[in-house]
């Protein structure tokens, strides 16, 4: 089975190949005149065996200086060099987003045309995407190398200031904030809304790799710095801004673009880290050694459960794919499938070797679930468990629950009755979480909102200890049904 499971991570493992990366540079311009051809051809020379494949997207933000006269001639001469054009000086971080639109690489750089840094260095900032699956990489000017040069004191303090402060509330442990070097995988990249059109999308992009739990890796790397009578462009009133958006990206959980999968409201969900514990700590009794969990998420649960025998988790969003792959280097133990419940075919490969189906919010979006709940079940062995927990009480099924997917709110005789026609002895099924019910119906059915307020959701992980003491007294049932059934 090991091996089956080996093969099927392999065929749906999307992430770069272990030899070499197709490498998008993407190269924000704002007179540049005299540098930016130099900048261009430097990284045009690359040729290394960890590129595969190069493409450079160049983003004039409408210079005034004859920059943009300069990169069409560049640009005619090399079929690598794709030229946009802005009509208007939007900065730096608007910049970057027009041309990540373009980006086709496998991860994707940031270059600068000043030539404060050196492409040189890229080869170096790729080797941790190869040899330890990073999601990003960050290249310092401070980390201990062969020789460093040294840096103007003031600015590389008031740089020590920010990355400290940036490190005390994304907790990453970085030593430089600022680099203007920043590898990332470009689909994590694409997925991550970026908002800020200055120097502040060094802050942002950081926090919220952070908030998407990737693993950051630093390289050293080499730094000339420009003066500001040579045109460095960054100013002191650019540190107060930073500190800004610290406060603001450390607040504010904006770390998903719109998807089909609804990936935004399902992390502001997910977020509720002491409700996940409760959840984790009322199923942990029935979970076994060897574990399938279907529609595993960001690992929420999954990080309840292991280390076990055997933990396979699963999902459709890609995004979350992603994560679970990241999160799953250096557990020989966790094995990551893409697996769509309704699919039998993705299935195959499992055998009879499971001794524990979990499905937590999966049933409920499929539009055939007793074909997943068999499909499941083929996975276990004689007397394995499902335990499935799903949305309970039709009356409650409003706008959050469109949102969300959701195709159907259960009752337990209905769920009961899945689960019978599936092949499954039910052992137990009760409610979980009546606390919620009168929020969830306010917001849902009577104020039609689509999601819950940070507030709210803040104020109800703050109040779960007490809450999941008092859960059973409330006299309804609760807004999750949870089963427990063996196969027969």
């Amino acid at each position: 089975m090991d091996l089956a499971l080996a093969h099927r991570q392999k065929e749906t493992d999307t992430t770069p190949g272990p030899e070499a990366l197709r490498l998008s540079v993407l190269m924000p311009v704002y007179n540049e005149r005299h540098l930016v051809e130099t900048s261009l051809k430097r990284v045009l020379k690359l040729n290394h065996a960890s590129i595969s494949e190069l493409e450079i997207v160049v983003v004039d933000d409408h210079s005034t200086d004859g920059s943009w006269e300069v990169l069409q001639r560049v640009a005619m001469e090399d079929d690598r060099i794709r030229l946009i054009r802005h009509e208007r000086n939007l900065g730096k971080g608007a910049a970057v987003r027009t041309a990540l639109a373009h980006a086709e690489g496998d991860v994707t750089i940031v270059q600068d045309a000043d030539l404060e840094y050196d492409p040189e260095d890229i080869p170096s900032l790729l080797v941790p995407f190869i040899k330890e699956g990073a999601d990003a990489v960050f290249g310092s000017r401070y980390l201990p190398s062969v020789y460093r040069r040294a840096l103007m004191h003031r600015h590389s303090m008031m740089n020590k200031v920010i990355t400290f402060v940036s490190n005390w509330f994304s907790d990453l442990d970085i030593s430089d904030l600022e680099t203007g070097y920043k590898v990332v995988n470009t689909a994590l990249l694409k997925s991550i809304p970026l908002r800020s059109n200055d120097f502040r999308f060094e802050v942002e992009i950081t926090f919220k790799l952070a908030k998407r739990h990737a693993r950051i890796f630093e390289v050293p790397i080499r730094y000339l710095p420009r003066s500001y009578e040579e045109g460095k462009k960054i100013r002191a009133r650019d540190a107060i801004l930073a500190f800004a958006a610290m406060l603001r990206y450390w607040m504010i959980d904006d770390i998903y673009e719109h998807d089909e999968y609804g990936s935004r409201i399902l992390v502001e969900l997910e977020a509720a880290r002491k409700f996940n514990l409760w959840m984790g700590e009322t199923l942990r009794p029935f979970i076994g050694d060897r574990i399938l969990e279907i529609g595993a998420g960001i690992g929420n649960l999954t990080n309840q459960f292991i280390p076990r025998e055997l933990y396979v988790v699963s999902d459709i969003n890609p995004h979350y794919l992603h994560f679970l792959r990241s999160y799953a280097h250096g557990k020989p133990y966790l094995k990551v499938l893409n697996i769509d419940a309704n699919r039998k075919e993705h299935f195959a490969g499992l055998g009879e070797e499971m001794d524990t189906v979990l499905m937590v919010n999966v049933l409920e979006h499929l539009p055939d679930p007793v074909t997943a709940l068999q499909s499941a079940r083929s996975t276990l062995v004689p007397g394995g468990r499902i335990i499935v927990l799903v949305p309970a009480t039709p009356a409650l099924y409003g706008t959050v629950d469109d949102v969300l997917g959701h195709r159907e709110r259960y009752t337990p005789t209905r769920l009961n009755e899945h689960l019978a026609e599936s092949g499954f002895l039910v052992e137990t099924c009760f409610d979980f979480n009546r606390i919620s019910v009168p929020a969830w119906w306010f917001s849902g059915r009577l104020l039609r909102k689509k999601t819950f307020s940070k507030f709210q959701l803040k104020v109800f992980n703050t109040l779960v200890p007490l809450i999941r003491r008092i859960d059973r007294l409330w006299p309804w049932r609760g807004l999750s049904l949870i089963a427990v059934a063996r196969k027969k």
